[in-house]
């Protein structure tokens, strides 16, 4: 902070307890609950307003304090901590609330990155605009911004979407919609379940380009990038580690081969006919051999 020249000592005089960040005291005066990004894996990925508001907040709420007691013990921070996940979010709200109108300086943080991403937090936020208590958010890494930056995939549009869904017909339809935005999907998956949802990709478009980021900021950060199968037949040779970001390139329709309706039609009423199945599994099979969306088929057939 600059200090009038021959004031700096009275200035500082002035201020109760004056150290370095003691600009930071005013904020605190005016905004009350803070939404602080934090690393996603290398600890020197936070900012020094971060470190600075976690210092001179009154509590801190995190999702796992066994994990965020590092991050704070690393930067020598000592504040309280209370725990604040899916599991006790609406359970503890109205005490944060009640905290934030009598004037309390609350940080928010997740386990790692920007609060929010598929992360709590989403309801508590709400409720403080709804009330018009003040709130903002210190801005930092997010595994899901970085991971794209490094898929060499198109940025704009994209869609963040956070966990795929875990039940098999749930994950397909809504791959399904994925599969068809024209810019990239950004989810989250853990490495239990990636070859799951790498295989159910490649059952709908095994041609597509994706891009898994694993390890991301940290000493074995690996991005493998390329077709769903090309990634598939790599992702059996990788150690399953820590959460990943699953990248999926955009539709792009200008790609598609051009086929008559009449055909597609045909197509799919052959394959039901001879395969004794639906319509529905019909157009995922044409769809596939044919290297065509599943949109493009099932307009072709419904055509009036």
């Amino acid at each position: 902070m600059a200090w009038p020249s021959g004031k700096a000592e009275a200035c500082k005089a002035s201020i109760p307890q004056f150290e370095s960040g003691c600009h930071l005291i005013f904020i605190l005066k005016v905004l009350v609950l803070y939404l602080v990004s934090t690393p996603i894996g290398n600890l020197e990925d936070i900012t020094f307003r971060a470190v600075n508001c976690l210092k001179a907040c009154d509590y801190i709420l995190c999702e796992d304090t066994r994990h965020s007691l590092k991050l704070l013990a690393h930067y020598e921070i000592q504040k309280p901590l209370i725990s604040f996940h899916l599991w006790n979010e609406s359970s503890r709200e109205e005490r944060v609330i009640s905290d934030l109108q009598e004037g309390k300086n609350i940080a928010l943080i997740s386990d790692a990155g920007t609060p929010l991403f598929a992360d709590p937090g989403e309801e508590l936020v709400r409720r403080c605009r709804e009330l018009h208590l003040p709130i903002t958010a210190l801005p930092g890494p997010c595994a899901a911004i970085c991971g794209l930056t490094l898929s060499g995939f198109k940025t704009q549009p994209f869609q963040f979407v956070g966990f795929l869904p875990k039940k098999e017909s749930e994950l397909l339809e809504s791959l399904e919609q994925l599969l068809e935005y024209p810019g990239t999907s950004i989810c989250y998956e853990s490495p239990q379940r990636i070859r799951k949802s790498l295989q159910a990709i490649q059952s709908l478009d095994p041609n597509r380009k994706i891009a898994l980021a694993r390890e991301l900021t940290k000493r074995f950060e690996t991005i493998l990038t390329g077709t769903v199968s090309a990634v598939l037949a790599q992702e059996e040779q990788e150690a399953a580690l820590g959460e990943i970001v699953l990248l999926i390139e955009g539709y792009q329709k200008d790609a598609e081969p051009v086929f008559s309706k009449d055909f597609l039609r045909l197509c799919v009423e052959d394959y039901s006919r001879t395969h004794n199945c639906s319509t529905k599994e019909a157009i995922a099979f044409v769809s596939t051999q044919l290297n065509l969306s599943k949109k493009t088929v099932y307009a072709a057939i419904h055509i009036l």
